[in-house]
């Protein structure tokens, strides 16, 4: 029977039509949240051996895996020699090196890593219980955070997993979804130039590469003292004959690719007395 010509073709198309008429299982994550199994593998569980020994080495396999690096591990090793420490803030090639020195024993700074900002959640207190705790609405719970503070700190998405009983993974998964959501402090300034033919034309590529070796960052990038972005932006069709450039949605007319390295330094010059 396996030798039936086109046999296949009907199993497969018998299949297709019996799942076609099925109900559909769609739901809209993240406000509807599916029935999530207990033994679901993005649910970390710690085991132990026979005589309650914690079986995790802490080789940090998991925080270099993590897609997301909400990963946070920190201790001291197994002799109490030295104090090791895997957490989000650090990156790929970092981890690599002092994985290994790790695992040799030695002990290894961790210049990469830098705490959170304290972080007064009073407000977000009042918030949450406004909210009554609930997961399920935990987008309108995340603009209201963003409201607060600015943007939604790393320290806000712990509290808010820890209040409400959900995953960080999740919080973050939500926050970093939306568009109308920031992770980062907003930035001072934002300068905009179009990449169109037409404005690379009448020298917009000389202008984004002063503004960009100006401000030490690429297009699309963020000063390293968070105070000014480099945008693409797009003219419609709307230079009237000249490389278009904004500065905070503002058109700056008749502007060089000199002027603009000029007006890029004094941007990122040094903060004025008082800021943080």
């Amino acid at each position: 029977m396996s030798f039936v010509p086109g046999l296949g073709i009907v199993k497969g198309m018998t299949l297709t039509l019996r799942r076609f008429f099925q109900p559909k299982v769609t739901v809209q994550y993240p406000e509807q949240v599916a029935p999530i199994p207990p033994r679901h593998r993005g649910r970390l569980q710690l085991l132990y051996d026979e005589w309650g020994a914690l079986k995790c080495e802490t080789c940090f396999q998991c925080a270099m895996a993590c897609p997301i690096e909400c990963i946070d591990m920190g201790g001291t090793d197994t002799k109490d020699r030295f104090h090791v420490h895997w957490g989000p803030p650090e990156q790929y090639a970092e981890r690599r090196e002092e994985l290994a020195l790790r695992r040799s024993g030695r002990p290894v700074p961790d210049p990469a890593f830098a705490s959170f900002s304290p972080l007064d959640t009073s407000d977000l207190d009042r918030l949450l219980e406004a909210e009554e705790y609930d997961p399920a609405r935990m987008l309108p719970i995340l603009e209201q955070t963003q409201a607060l503070y600015g943007y939604i700190p790393v320290a806000a998405i712990k509290h808010i997993a820890n209040a409400t009983g959900a995953w960080y993974a999740e919080v973050y998964g939500t926050a970093s979804f939306y568009g109308q959501l920031h992770l980062e402090p907003p930035t001072r300034h934002t300068i905009g130039i179009c990449r169109c033919p037409a404005c690379s034309l009448f020298g917009g590529g000389a202008i984004r590469t002063a503004l960009e070796q100006a401000l030490g960052v690429p297009l699309g990038g963020t000063t390293l003292d968070g105070f000014v972005s480099l945008e693409p932006d797009d003219c419609h069709g709307e230079n009237g004959g000249a490389p278009w450039v904004t500065l905070d949605g503002a058109r700056q007319p008749g502007i060089t690719a000199a002027g603009a390295a000029q007006l890029a330094r004094s941007l990122a010059g040094p903060a004025p007395a008082g800021r943080a």
